[in-house]
């Protein structure tokens, strides 16, 4: 692929060449056959081979030393003026074969692509690959950029690749416009580059985020791969084939819904723990329970009444292909007749829930003039129409490339937060909501900094050192200040996972073991601090003990061993 410009390059300019070639070889060829003149204007022996291409090459030049080694006879001029004529004209033709190559869509195509094979092949640190830079992409980027993860880019529209440049990303990121579903595409992103730490197939296209998933998991199967898929029919495709995780926006919208009306605190603190690092805490949601009007039948209807239903809700639905009865009326909520009609003023909410923003804002106004106190779940399709849903600022707004972008970067940047979530639904109110009391005040009221650790060599050295010398480590340990061990740090672990099985809350005098796995809630600055103990021994010891290890060379040079000294 790098050298296919280059073999581009030579066919295309192959007749040019050619034709240079064989009139150079004409006038050569003709000036060694025409007779000259000597000094003394007596007729002499043609010009030698050496000569003649000599005279012919400099010629080509418009460089003009004259005629050499003689003057030429009226011969040779004649013969020299034909040459100068024919060699211009095969310079022209491939002058102008050379533009048209340059201006031609697929060598520029080519040379974008070696050039982005080159940056992909030269990324030294762990990189994800997104497939699809639409909304949901973008949103992905911009987390990763502001977390200084490295990423590639794949998209098949080129009008989106070029935005990329005029966006405030810290880095230039590598992105090419092509199609995910090709395999010689994905490879050239960098498939089964050593540093490739996971694939996000988040496109709007269903299929083409099936065929990337298909192709991640035949040419590396060892990195993990999040799809998006809105159907049935596809998520069971992808599951069939062992998928890492599915996100359907839909089914999940209508389960936090759901967790939200019979669960709020539960809810709450899974909002908290999929937002973005230090973005503000989202607003708390109680939609009341009781009886709804849900407008829009579709696939994101459906989720929303499979999950709703269990949740105690009962519903009235407005579609245009509904039949009208008891629980379901023709029409699309737009109008008020058609909303008094499903009952809204015994209604304690309402979803404006069907494929059209303008239908959907029109149902949450119309509404709202109806019944003012109605919980109003809008939802939004397109990502341009955000500023008006901004201005109505419904109870609730589902956007699903938002839902689909903070579980895509949750589950690759914090594997371990899958298991927590697991875990907290088994959970009692009491305790998520003592939790999310604790969370709200961690990081100032910003989302706070997930991070999970495994205690071994390569996280953490200093740490899987001691454990396995049977030093006795306890989980509140590492969370102690490494400047100033009389301080404790901002930090909860949430999750500890030892031999497969995962711990809620591990209690603070816990003993660790090698190989323990934790996830982490802390503060962004804080994070460095715990780095620090988990590599650095000195630091490891002074939080341990209140002592502080000498360096190497200070032993070296001073062998007798130092008075402790505390940082306290």
């Amino acid at each position: 692929m790098i050298n296919n410009s280059f073999f581009l390059i030579l066919r295309r300019m192959r007749a040019p060449i050619i034709v240079l070639i064989v009139i150079y070889a004409i006038s050569v060829c003709g000036l060694t056959l025409v007779p000259g003149v000597d000094a003394a204007g007596q007729p002499s022996p043609p010009l030698s081979f050496f000569h003649a291409f000599y005279f012919i090459s400099y010629t080509a030049t418009t460089i003009g030393f004259g005629e050499i080694p003689n003057a030429f006879s009226e011969a040779q001029r004649l013969w020299v003026t034909i040459c100068i004529y024919l060699t211009v004209i095969g310079w022209s033709y491939s002058v102008v074969t050379l533009i048209a190559l340059l201006q031609d869509k697929g060598f520029q195509n080519t040379l974008t692509q070696n050039r982005f094979a080159r940056r992909v092949a030269r990324l030294h640190e762990p990189f994800y690959l997104i497939c699809g830079c639409g909304e949901t992409g973008n949103l992905v980027a911009h987390a990763f950029d502001r977390r200084n993860q490295a990423f590639v880019v794949l998209e098949k529209d080129e009008m989106r690749v070029e935005e990329l440049d005029l966006q405030d990303f810290k880095t230039d990121i590598p992105a090419l416009a092509g199609d995910a579903r090709a395999p010689d595409t994905l490879l050239l992103a960098g498939l089964r580059h050593p540093k490739c730490r996971g694939v996000l197939a988040i496109s709007n296209d269903e299929d083409a985020n099936l065929a990337t998933a298909i192709a991640v998991r035949l040419l590396n199967p060892g990195i993990p791969v999040i799809a998006r898929a809105r159907s049935p029919l596809v998520m069971a495709n992808l599951a069939s084939f062992g998928t890492d995780h599915i996100v359907n926006p839909y089914d999940r919208f209508a389960e936090y819904l759901a967790m939200a009306v019979a669960a709020p605190e539960r809810y709450r603190l899974l909002e908290i723990l999929t937002g973005l690092p230090d973005a503000p805490l989202p607003e708390a949601h109680h939609p009341p329970a009781g009886h709804w009007i849900l407008c829009g039948y579709g696939r994101f209807g459906h989720a929303l009444a499979e999950h709703l239903r269990p949740a105690g809700i009962t519903l009235t639905i407005i579609d245009p292909a509904a039949t009208n009865g008891a629980d379901g009326i023709a029409g699309y909520g737009t109008e008020a007749d058609t909303l008094r009609a499903a009952g809204i003023m015994d209604a304690q909410g309402i979803i404006a829930g069907s494929d059209d923003d303008i239908n959907n804002l029109s149902i949450a106004m119309t509404a709202s003039e109806l019944k003012p106190e109605l919980f109003v779940v809008a939802r939004q399709n397109h990502h341009a129409n955000a500023p008006l849903f901004a201005a109505y600022n419904a109870d609730f707004t589902m956007v699903a490339t938002r839902i689909v972008a903070q579980e895509a970067i949750a589950l690759l940047m914090t594997p371990l937060l899958a298991h927590f979530l697991s875990v907290l639904r088994q959970q009692q109110s009491t305790s998520c909501s003592s939790l999310v009391e604790q969370m709200e005040t961690l990081n100032h009221g910003r989302t706070p900094l997930l991070r999970e650790l495994c205690l071994n060599a390569g996280d953490s050295p200093a740490v899987w050192q001691a454990l396995l010398h049977g030093r006795e480590i306890r989980s509140a340990e590492l969370l102690i200040d490494a400047t100033d061990r009389s301080r404790r740090l901002s930090t909860l672990i949430l999750l500890l996972v030892r031999d497969g099985k995962p711990l809620f809350l591990p209690p603070p005098e816990l003993p660790l073991q090698p190989g323990d796995q934790l996830l982490l809630a802390t503060r962004s600055s804080e994070w460095h601090q715990i780095e620090l103990c988990l590599k650095n021994a000195n630091e490891l010891e002074y939080v341990l003990s209140g002592r502080e290890q000498p360096g190497w060379l200070w032993q070296k040079l001073f062998p007798v061993p130092p008075a402790s000294r505390s940082k306290a």
